[in-house]
């Protein structure tokens, strides 16, 4: 008996040390993230930019002592290079080099594959910019987090803001890209668009392949159909493309253009692109922000980023220094919680879902299914005296908690409960 009891002490007295090792681990000399985004090909345009951003804010951040005094330490994957050369080395990192965050992915179709093996290798993933809201909606996460809006309430905030600008709407085209974002976003676009104004006619959906360099086709198709309203939710240097083609053959001047990821794209096009285009900034990312352009810490990132890379920074910039943010804010928020020790990837996944963080623009919130909230900001395009390119006037900012689908829900069927006198909150405010 006194045998047995020894060995029962024994076991109590090994898992007690088993347990306290995993809350209370050895601070480490640096915390090796990974970095997936565009760095080849069409969207690199989108990506390239976001990679320069990871970079100095890491510089700035490490400059400052890191995270807990811990410094960071990145490697950048391309996505340009596929599907498959990206899960390689996403799972290299994790299991061989030792990275214990993921800043990924860039396109929605990586996300898809990327978020269900973040799970299985039980790293920290956060979705740094991609907007399939489908994602979040169809499983649950424990590591895998968005620290940006989905398309649902990017989608919703655009309806709005065409309804409230052409409120005589009668007939509507799509161009967006073959995958998944292009179709998502539309579905939430036209579920919500025939909720609120059923007589609207959709008299084209066309979705050419991702990465296409030739729109001829559909240009020619919807020259033909002259519908009042032309969305494309496209971006990078397919939508640099199409609105380049769309404007050397006039097709903006019987259509309104709706393009609600071309602030990225409005210093790159420059006069392809009319006044009076719709225009959203995924979020509430704009150099010339209404509220925070004189913003010392915005404005000072704004001349840090135009003097190292010679371009005003774009919604892909904002959202991975939000990703940034957001990591260092959750690593903070666990290192507290842990009594001043350093915390394990399960303690900060856990406090994750708490978060409320500053990027350089408006305050995330995040939600208990790992979605960010996060505001959305359209407007029009003017020329502007001193700027060679576009910039947007008659802006409208959307709080988040009012276009954003609650949990548990499912977005492609939330988005037909709204109704028409959403166009008109007094919350939304106008610039």
């Amino acid at each position: 008996m006194k045998i047995k009891a020894l060995s029962r002490l024994l076991a109590g007295i090994a898992a007690s040390l088993a347990m306290s090792g995993a809350l209370a681990q050895d601070k480490p000399a640096e915390i090796k993230l990974g970095i997936s985004t565009f760095l080849s090909g069409p969207a690199s345009v989108f990506g390239v930019p976001a990679k320069s951003a990871a970079e100095l804010y890491i510089e700035q951040m490490n400059a400052a002592g890191g995270i807990g005094g811990v410094k960071l330490s990145p490697t950048f994957i391309d996505e340009g290079l596929g599907a498959d050369k990206l899960l390689s080395e996403y799972r290299r990192l994790v299991q061989e080099s030792g990275a214990k965050v993921m800043i990924s992915a860039n396109a929605s179709g990586n996300c898809n594959i990327i978020a269900p093996v973040a799970e299985d290798l039980k790293v920290l993933n956060i979705l740094w910019d991609c907007g399939t809201e489908k994602l979040l909606e169809d499983r649950r996460y424990k590591y895998v987090f968005r620290t940006q809006a989905n398309g649902t309430t990017e989608m919703v905030a655009t309806v709005l803001y065409l309804i409230k600008t052409k409120p005589d709407l009668k007939t509507i085209a799509v161009m967006n890209q073959d995958y998944a974002w292009g179709r998502d976003s539309w579905e939430l676009f036209r579920n919500m668009l025939l909720a609120i104004k059923p007589d609207v006619k959709i008299v084209a959906e066309l979705f050419p392949k991702f990465g296409a360099t030739d729109y001829s086709t559909e240009i020619s198709r919807l020259q033909a159909l002259r519908p009042d309203v032309i969305l494309s939710t496209s971006w990078g240097g397919d939508l640099d493309t199409f609105v380049r083609q769309a404007s050397q053959r006039g097709l903006m001047k019987n259509s309104l253009m709706v393009l609600p990821l071309a602030e990225s794209s409005l210093e790159r096009l420059g006069s392809a692109l009319p006044d009076g285009v719709i225009v959203g900034a995924r979020g509430d990312h704009y150099f010339l922000h209404p509220q925070f352009k004189d913003d010392p810490k915005h404005k000072a990132f704004v001349k840090k980023f135009k003097d190292s890379t010679g371009a005003y920074p774009i919604y892909p910039v904002y959202h991975m220094v939000q990703a940034l943010e957001a990591l260092k804010a959750g690593y903070e928020k666990a290192i507290k919680a842990n009594k001043g020790q350093w915390p394990t990837t399960e303690q900060v996944a856990d406090v994750m879902r708490s978060l409320e963080f500053r990027g350089l623009t408006g305050t995330v919130k995040m939600r208990e299914d790992g979605q960010g909230l996060e505001d959305q900001m359209l407007g029009l395009t003017r020329k502007t005296p001193g700027y060679n390119f576009p910039t947007l006037d008659k802006i409208v900012i959307y709080p988040a908690d009012l276009i954003t689908t609650p949990v548990g829900q499912k977005s492609p069927e939330w988005v037909k409960t709204l109704k028409m006198d959403l166009v008109n909150n007094p919350r939304f405010k106008q610039y």
